[in-house]
């Protein structure tokens, strides 16, 4: 027996308007079945095939929550290989719920700002980032004395699957200024070792390069973390930070051998030094 409602193949419906022939009136019935309505339902099957190619194009999620910012909008510019740039631009819902975007194409996904608005504050009230993708968080202070979030501030390279970011306004008691701490980073290993720095309502993103801070005189005390796979190293590895002006020894950090080292936390702090010396080399066996 015949399938009921099956469709007619696409050629076999051509071959019914081919020069010379008139398509009887089932014929024509035939066709119109074949197409969508625009008012037509989906069926259950549609939208689960739809589910499903949605699921397998999907690479990761952006997470947003914008809390008494007003009407301003923010933009962020997302890349990947071998797809053009999209900006993005994120302004508060509604509801005041946290919003949620579907990130395609092909990871990793690169995230930077475009400049940020700084306008609707009062007095020593800043505006607040904070971005976390992947175990790494940008996060930054902005508006009247502290300079705007510019164009091209990397927030981060999403290779897993959510991004999150939030942004909200920061009343304070009083005025805050940005202080600098220069950063020399030297790798004597073959290992491929990053560090990032954190501070209070302050933090870069992880970097194998020299950095300069730019973090907050109320909040003058820096924090350091490494990540390195090492799971084909046999020998562990040591990182130091040094006072770079008297190169008095601040903190010893061991990254483990064999393992895959991520978010190794330094064990310590540094407080109002400004220039700062990071070396990390293969730990002497004792």
């Amino acid at each position: 027996m015949e399938e009921i409602n099956k469709l007619t193949e696409r050629e076999e419906l051509k071959t019914y308007f081919e020069t010379g022939k008139y398509p009887t009136q089932s014929q024509f019935a035939e066709l119109i079945d074949s197409l969508r309505h625009k008012e037509d339902a989906l069926s259950y099957k549609d939208i689960v095939n739809i589910a499903n190619r949605i699921e397998a194009l999907d690479s990761g999620n952006i997470q947003y929550y914008l809390y008494n910012v007003g009407d301003q909008k923010f933009p962020i510019v997302m890349s990947s290989q071998g797809s053009e740039d999209l900006m993005i631009e994120l302004k508060i819902s509604f509801n005041n719920n946290v919003n949620s975007l579907r990130v395609f194409g092909k990871a990793p996904f690169t995230f930077k700002t475009k400049k940020f608005p700084a306008e609707g504050l009062g007095t020593n009230e800043y505006y607040y980032l904070n971005a976390y993708m992947d175990s790494t968080s940008v996060t930054r202070m902005f508006g009247n004395n502290l300079p705007t979030i510019p164009d091209g501030l990397e927030l981060g390279t999403l290779e897993g699957k959510d991004f999150f970011l939030n942004i909200n306004k920061y009343p304070i008691e009083q005025q805050i200024n940005i202080v600098n701490t220069s950063i020399k980073f030297v790798n004597k290993t073959n290992a491929i070792i990053q560090y990032k720095v954190q501070s209070n309502n302050w933090g870069n993103a992880y970097t194998a390069k020299d950095s300069v801070t730019d973090h907050y005189d109320m909040w003058d005390n820096l924090y350091f973390y490494y990540k390195a796979d090492l799971q084909r190293i046999s020998q562990n590895i040591e990182c130091r930070v040094y006072n770079a002006d008297n190169d008095q020894l601040l903190i010893t950090t061991s990254l483990l051998a064999g393992q895959d080292n991520r978010e190794v936390w330094a064990n310590g702090e540094v407080k109002e030094i400004r220039n700062i010396r990071i070396e990390c080399d293969y730990q002497q066996n004792t």
